[in-house]
């Protein structure tokens, strides 16, 4: 668990984050959205140590990140995997060496030993004997789930993505949702992504915070979002017309209003008769 408490960023006179407070819960996925510039990447930077906080505490596991020594925060950088936006593999470098590059920094084990590490990840994020293929040679999918086989190598305690599915075509991009989420409850770990992704937010979105300003002004679940009257949470989510026209209808399931299993044509045949649950059941008795 990552605890926020009352975190203030400014770079000269332009203050970013404002009293920032949040709870990153261990075994979920962690959301951070908002609109750009709102501080989403500033405020992971802070949690990684990248940046300085002006005031306020960072704490992981109760272990506060700011009063840390410099030791201290190698041996928690040691715990700590990240997933770049743009996936960051070393073009020079095998998916094999890319993945083992961690185990090269910062562990001793013989090559055997990190050979065999390698192979359980790569064959996690289903990219089995890929081990030879640079990163010129694969799909820009295969180079995010390399990059999270990188991020995961270590056993991290925790994962730290930023904007993972930039540049992804939608299928892929609910292919690597699935992957961290997965990864995220196999492992127990406490995962803060960064995303623009709306799919994203209504599929993975255990514990979502929502910065506006620099401020937090919203922190939920996906199911929560659906039923929240939050005017710039639902303008930012729910932007176009489509989208709110989804919403209705997810409330609406919520609610068994709906039934899941509908079948669209027989309700456009029917002109909505068929909308409401069991209309279209036989057996049922008014």
């Amino acid at each position: 668990m990552i605890e926020i408490k009352n975190v203030n960023k400014s770079f000269g006179d332009k203050q970013i984050l404002k009293d920032v407070s949040a709870v990153m819960q261990t075994g979920k996925t962690n959301l951070i959205i908002g609109t750009s510039g709102s501080g989403k990447t500033v405020l992971q930077k802070c949690l990684v140590g990248l940046f300085e906080v002006d005031s306020g505490d960072i704490l992981f596991d109760g272990k506060n990140l700011v009063e840390m020594r410099e030791e201290e925060r190698k041996e928690l950088r040691q715990q700590i995997g990240m997933l770049f936006q743009g996936s960051a593999l070393f073009d020079s470098m095998t998916v094999e060496r890319n993945v083992r590059f961690p185990l090269d920094m910062f562990t001793n084990w013989s090559a055997s030993e990190k050979l065999a590490r390698v192979n359980d990840v790569l064959e996690r994020v289903n990219l089995k004997d890929t081990n030879k293929k640079f990163p010129a040679e694969i799909s820009g999918g295969m180079m995010k789930r390399v990059g999270i086989a990188r991020a995961i190598v270590l056993n991290p305690k925790y994962l730290f993505c930023d904007e993972p599915n930039s540049g992804l075509d939608p299928q892929t991009s609910m292919v690597i949702d699935k992957l961290i989420h997965e990864i995220t409850i196999e492992n127990n770990i406490t995962t803060i992504i960064n995303t623009h992704d709306m799919n994203s937010v209504m599929e993975i979105g255990e514990n979502i915070l929502y910065l506006y300003q620099g401020k937090k002004e919203w922190e939920g679940s996906n199911k929560d979002i659906i039923f929240s009257k939050h005017d710039k949470l639902n303008e930012f989510i729910f932007a176009s017309e489509f989208l709110r026209d989804a919403k209705d209808m997810r409330m609406l399931e919520e609610k068994g209003l709906i039934d899941n299993d509908r079948n669209m044509d027989q309700i456009l045949k029917d002109g909505g008769a068929s909308l409401l649950v069991g209309d279209d059941d036989p057996d049922k008795k008014d």
